[in-house]
């Protein structure tokens, strides 16, 4: 009985935990907005960045191991 008493208050605690966390965060202002956009536009961009050289270099390595047909 104890046990799942235990197992009924989880989610409501969790619940709870979750509504005063929504309620503390307030909406970003549109300034605030526009700079976690450029950053994360940043990111992607860096990355695929990244990834284009990652794979300019592994296709003539490929080549070279693999014996290019």
């Amino acid at each position: 009985m104890d046990q799942a008493k235990e197992l009924l208050e989880m989610p409501r605690e969790f619940l709870k935990d979750g509504r005063s966390f929504v309620t503390r965060c307030s909406k970003p202002d549109r300034r605030e907005f526009l700079r976690i956009s450029q950053a994360v536009g940043m990111g992607f961009l860096i990355m695929g960045v990244i990834g284009y050289i990652v794979k300019l270099i592994h296709i003539p390595v490929n080549n070279i191991l693999v014996g290019g047909a």
